[in-house]
């Protein structure tokens, strides 16, 4: 478990071919087609945020993928985060 002042970051919160059943976590325009964790990475790092990463984790709801995580320190909400990087996603994407 991460520290309590930590931030669970998935790359499936971004995905816009998921619903939001399955663990989508932002609007679909927000969402890109199979998001990477190097994709949310960078989109964290151009949003001024400071990624921690874990490759080895797996989200409970797609335990067969092995994804990743990152952990961001909590300063802000948690949807207000994902908005940002899910802007500078998009942004990679084009």
């Amino acid at each position: 478990m991460p520290a309590k002042d930590k931030l669970v970051i998935w790359p499936l919160y971004f995905d816009s071919d998921r619903s939001r059943g399955q663990g989508r976590m932002v609007c679909y325009a927000e969402g890109v087609s199979n998001p990477t964790l190097d994709d949310i990475i960078a989109a964290a790092i151009r949003s001024g945020l400071d990624p921690e990463v874990e490759r080895d984790k797996r989200h409970p709801k797609s335990w067969h993928e092995s994804a990743g995580r990152i952990l961001l320190p909590k300063r802000e909400p948690k949807s207000q985060v994902l908005k940002r990087i899910a802007k500078n996603l998009k942004v990679r994407r084009r």
